[in-house]
C-alpha cells in the first residue's frame, strides 16, 4: 500500500512542478534556518561538557557589599582553596586560576618575541580537575614547581617542534626563566578556557601563597566526592565568613565583628555555579572568558521554531490553495471506494515526500552558508555529517514536520463530498476559510514581531554608538605593551610627542573600554571606620590623561607635578565616588583618604572628574579614583589630528623599533575596541534582520498561496463582476482588503507583544531607549507593504482575466 502511495505522490509532485517547487522551497528555507540555529544552540547548551566530572565540577563566587559598592565576583581569595580543603571533607579537589593577560615570550636562545595573549596561572591540580590529558609530560608533576610552564599544542608551535618541547627554556617578558613541562591539545572554543595558550605555575605565583582574605582575584573550581549534592556544602562555605574574613578584617577594623559588618550595612555571602551553567547563567564579573546569556538562547531557540512553524503554515496555505485543481481527483477516487483514510494516507505520503526533498535542499543550503553563518555568530561550527545520531534526529525531525505539514491539508481534501465536485460545486464544497485566515494572522503576527524586534535592537545599538561616554574615543590609537620598554617609557612617549599628527599621548593602566581591572578600598583619615570606608577602582595615569581621553574636570585640578610635587600622593575622584561620600565636588578637594590595604599612606583629593563610561553600558558608572603614576602603565593612549594615519603609524612603529627591536609592536584603536563590547548585540541584531527576512519570505509564499485560491473560489464572481462593469482596480480592491485585514489584525496582536518583549531585553542595560513611537509605526507599514505586494500580484492577474472564460460553462 505505502509502495503505492509512494508512486501515486511522486507522479502527482512531478505533473505540478511549480507547486512542488514552492513547497519545497518554502520547507527548505524553514529547515535550513531551524538547522543552523539549532547547531548554535546545541553549541551554547553544551559549553565545558567535554570535561571529565563536569557534573561535580562548580566555581566559587561572592556576592559583596563593601564601601558603598555592590559587587557579584566571579573570584573568591587566594586562601579560600586551602581552607575549603581543611574544612569541607565534600570537596575531592580545588583548583585555582588567575590571569594576568598577555605576556612576551621567546626561547632563551632567542632575541624576538610573541606575543601570547591569553595567559594564566593554574594550580598542578588543573589537570585531574578536568581531565586533560597531556600530549607531552606527565600530569601529576607537570605545574608541581616554580617557574614551569605548560603550554598547548598552537603556542608551542610558535617556538619550536612540539615532541622536542618537554625540558625547553622560556623567557616570559624578557625577565622570568621557566621550563617547559607539558604540551596540551588546544582548548576547545566552547570551553572556559578557550584561546589559552600558557598555563604557568601557581607554586611560583608568590601572591597566592598570601593569607589575603580581602582580595577577590582567584578564579577557583571545586570537585565533590561522588554522590555529594551541592547544597551540603553551603553552611561549610558560608562559615568561612565569621572563622577567615572577620579575623582578616580585624587587621584593619580592630574589635570588628561578624554582626557588626553586617549591621553597617555590608555582607559576604559565598555560592557555587556548576561548571556547566556558567556560560549562560553567570552575569558576574570578571570572567574567564566571554559569557553569553540563557535569554539569547531562547530568542534563537524561538526564532528557530517560528521558522519552522511559518514553512509549516506556509505547506498548508499552498496545498489548500491547490486544493481545487484536486478535487474531482479526490470525487472519483471516493466514487471508486477509497475510503477517506486512505486518502489521507496519499496526501500524508506526498507530504513526507516534499519534506524529505526540502531536507536535502536545506542541508545543501545550511552548508553552503556555514562560512558566512560562522562569521555572523563568532562560532566555529559544521554540521557532524559523521554523526549517526545527528541524521536520525533530523530524520525523524523531518518526518514530523512532514507529518504535521500536511495532516490538515490531507484532512482538508479527504472530506470533499463526492457528488458536489464531480457536479462542478467544488468551490462551494470547499470550506476551511476560518482555519486559513488564522494561519495567515500567526503568520504576519510573527513577522510584526520579528520585525519590530530587529528595528528595536538596532536603535539600541545606534543609541550604544552615538551616546555621549563622557571621552573622546575616536582618533585615539592605544599602543599595548608599553610595559616591555621598562624605563624607556617616558623616552617612548616624547618621542611619539614630536610627531607631526600627535596631538597629546598618555601613559596609563587601564583605558575606559570594559575590561578587568583593580579595585581597593579606602578609608577616611579623618574617620577609619567600616561604615566610612569607599570601594572604588583604582587607575594608574600621567598628567596627560584627562586631555588624551577627553575627561572634564567638575572641580579642583588635574595632576602637576611640575608644579606639585605632592601630586605623586594625590587622587582625582569621579563624580560617583564624591555621590557615595555625600559631598558636592567643591567640598571633597583637600579630602584625605588611608590607604590600609595597601601601605597606609595619605592621599589627597585634588580634583573631581566628570562621570564617564568606563564599563558596559548594562552597567551603571560605578566610583573610580586616578592615581599619578607609570610605574604600572601598560597602555599608552595616543590623540591623532587625523591626516595619513599609516604613516603615522609607521613612524611611531619606527621609534618602538628604535627603543624595543625584540619587542613585538601591537595597537588598536579605541572606537573598535569600544564596538567589540557589544559585538553580542550586534550579531543578536544581524541574526534577527537575516530571519525576519527569511520569516516575511516564507509568509509571503503562504500569503501567495491563500491569494491564489481565493482568486480562483472567486473566479466566476469576478466575471460577473466585470461584465457588470466593475473596473480592475475595483476588482483588485476588493480581493485585496480581505487580506489587509487579516495583516491589519496582526499588526494589533504582534506589537503590544513585541513591546512587551524588548522591552524586558532592553531591561539588561542600565542605559537603553525607550521604544520610540516610529518603531510600532514602520513595522505595521512593512508588514501592509509587504503582504499588499504580495496580494496585489495574484489580485491583478485574476482582475485582467477574460470573463468569457471564467462564465463559458454557466
Amino acid at each position: 500500500m505505502f509502495k503505492n502511495n509512494l508512486k501515486i505522490a511522486w507522479r502527482s509532485l512531478k505533473k505540478q512542478p511549480f507547486f512542488t517547487f514552492l513547497n519545497t522551497f518554502g520547507l527548505a528555507i524553514g529547515m535550513a534556518g531551524g538547522l543552523l540555529l539549532g547547531l548554535y544552540i546545541y553549541d551554547e547548551l553544551s559549553h565545558d561538557t567535554m570535561f571529565a566530572d563536569a557534573d561535580r565540577i562548580y566555581r566559587l563566587n561572592a556576592d559583596m557589599k563593601f564601601g558603598g559598592k555592590e559587587e557579584r565576583l566571579a573570584e573568591v581569595s587566594a586562601p579560600m582553596a586551602q581552607a575549603i580543603l581543611n574544612d569541607i571533607p565534600d570537596v575531592e579537589l580545588v583548583t585555582r586560576f588567575r590571569g594576568i593577560g598577555s605576556v612576551f615570550i621567546r626561547p632563551q636562545d632567542a632575541r624576538s618575541n610573541v606575543r601570547e595573549a591569553s595567559v594564566t596561572y593554574a594550580d598542578s591540580t588543573v589537570f585531574k580537575m578536568l581531565g586533560i590529558h597531556l600530549l607531552y609530560g606527565d600530569a601529576r608533576t607537570a605545574l608541581t614547581e616554580p617557574n614551569t610552564l605548560v603550554m598547548t599544542k598552537t603556542a608551542a608551535e610558535k617556538h619550536f617542534p612540539i615532541d622536542q618541547a618537554i625540558g625547553k627554556t622560556v623567557v616570559l617578558n624578557d625577565q622570568e626563566v621557566y621550563t617547559v613541562t607539558g604540551v596540551i591539545e588546544d582548548l576547545p572554543k566552547n570551553s572556559f578556557l578557550k584561546d589559552r595558550g600558557l598555563f604557568l605555575s601557581m607554586s611560583g605565583y608568590e601572591d597566592s601563597q598570601l593569607a589575603e582574605w580581602g582580595n577577590h582575584n582567584y578564579y577557583t573550581l571545586i570537585k565533590l566526592l561522588p554522590g555529594t549534592k551541592v547544597e551540603n556544602i553551603q553552611d561549610g562555605l558560608q562559615n568561612m565568613v565569621g572563622k577567615y574574613l572577620i579575623p582578616y578584617a580585624q587587621k584593619f577594623f580592630p574589635g570588628i565583628t561578624e554582626q557588626q559588618f553586617i549591621d553597617s550595612g555590608n555582607y559576604m555571602y559565598y555560592s557555587t555555579i556548576p561548571l556547566t551553567d556558567i556560560h549562560l547563567y553567570s552575569k558576574r564579573s570578571p570572567e574567564f572568558s566571554a559569557v553569553s546569556d540563557i535569554k539569547n538562547v531562547y530568542i534563537l531557540g524561538a526564532i528557530a521554531l517560528i521558522l519552522l512553524v511559518l514553512a509549516s503554515v506556509n505547506f498548508m496555505n499552498l496545498s489548500t490553495a491547490h486544493s481545487l485543481k484536486r478535487a474531482k481527483e479526490v470525487g472519483i477516487r471516493k466514487t471508486l471506494g477509497s475510503q477517506r483514510s486512505s486518502l489521507i494516507g496519499q496526501f500524508l505520503t506526498e507530504s513526507g515526500l516534499i519534506a524529505m526533498g526540502s531536507l536535502v535542499f536545506a542541508v545543501i543550503i545550511a552548508a553552503a552558508v556555514m562560512p558566512f553563518y560562522n562569521d555572523l555568530s563568532g562560532k566555529d561550527l559544521s554540521i557532524p555529517f559523521a554523526s549517526p545520531f545527528f541524521w536520525l534526529v533530523l530524520l525523524l525531525a523531518t518526518l514530523a514536520l512532514g507529518v504535521l505539514s500536511g495532516s490538515y491539508p490531507a484532512l482538508f481534501m479527504s472530506r470533499f463530498v463526492a457528488a458536489k465536485v464531480l457536479k462542478g460545486q467544488g468551490d462551494n464544497a470547499i470550506g476551511g476559510g476560518r482555519v486559513r485566515n488564522a494561519l495567515v494572522i500567526l503568520q504576519f503576527s510573527i513577522s510584526v514581531f520579528l520585525i519590530m524586534g530587529t528595528l528595536t535592537v538596532f536603535q539600541q545599538l545606534s543609541y550604544i554608538q552615538g551616546k555621549d561616554l563622557g571621552y573622546a574615543k575616536d582618533e585615539v590609537l592605544v599602543i599595548q605593551g608599553v610595559n616591555a620598554l621598562e624605563g624607556k617609557k617616558t623616552a617612548f612617549k616624547d618621542g611619539v610627542l614630536r610627531l607631526s599628527q600627535v596631538n597629546t599621548a598618555t601613559l596609563s593602566s587601564y583605558l575606559p573600554t570594559p575590561s578587568a581591572r583593580s579595585s581597593g578600598t579606602f578609608m577616611r583619615a579623618e574617620d577609619q571606620s567600616m561604615e566610612k570606608a569607599l570601594n572604588m577602582q583604582q587607575w594608574q595615569v600621567d598628567e596627560d590623561y584627562l586631555s588624551t581621553i577627553g575627561l572634564s574636570m567638575v572641580a579642583g585640578r588635574n595632576f602637576d607635578t611640575d608644579h606639585f610635587a605632592s601630586d605623586s600622593s594625590a587622587i582625582i575622584l569621579n563624580e560617583k565616588a564624591v555621590s557615595i561620600l555625600g559631598k558636592t565636588p567643591e567640598e571633597v578637594i583637600g579630602s584625605q583618604f588611608v590607604n590600609d590595604f595597601d601601605d597606609g599612606s595619605i592621599i589627597t583629593v585634588i580634583g573631581v572628574v566628570k562621570d564617564f563610561h568606563f564599563e558596559s553600558l548594562r552597567d551603571e558608572v560605578s566610583a573610580l579614583g586616578l592615581f599619578y603614576g607609570t610605574d604600572y602603565s601598560s597602555n599608552m593612549a595616543i590623540k591623532l589630528h587625523g591626516g595619513d594615519v599609516s604613516r603615522t603609524l609607521s613612524e611611531i612603529e619606527t621609534i618602538w623599533r628604535d627603543l624595543a627591536p625584540s619587542q613585538p609592536f601591537e595597537h588598536y584603536f579605541m572606537d573598535d575596541s569600544f564596538n567589540t563590547s557589544y559585538e553580542a548585540e550586534q550579531r543578536l541584531g544581524q541574526i534577527f534582520m537575516i530571519f525576519t527576512v527569511l520569516s516575511i519570505m516564507i509568509a509571503c509564499l503562504g500569503l501567495l498561496g491563500l491569494a491564489a485560491f481565493n482568486a480562483q473560489k472567486r473566479v466566476k464572481e469576478i466575471g460577473v463582476r466585470k461584465v457588470l462593469g466593475a473596473g480592475v482596480g475595483q476588482i483588485v480592491y476588493r480581493l485585496s482588503m480581505d487580506f489587509l485585514k487579516l495583516v491589519g489584525l496582526s499588526v494589533v496582536i504582534a506589537l503590544p507583544l513585541g513591546w512587551y518583549a524588548m522591552d524586558r531585553w532592553l531591561q539588561d542595560f542600565s542605559y537603553h531607549i525607550n521604544i520610540p513611537w516610529w518603531i510600532f509605526a514602520l513595522s505595521a507599514l512593512m508588514a501592509v507593504g509587504v503582504a499588499l505586494l504580495t496580494v496585489s500580484y495574484q489580485s491583478i492577474k485574476a482582475a485582467i482575466v477574460n470573463p468569457v472564460k471564467s462564465l463559458r460553462s454557466e
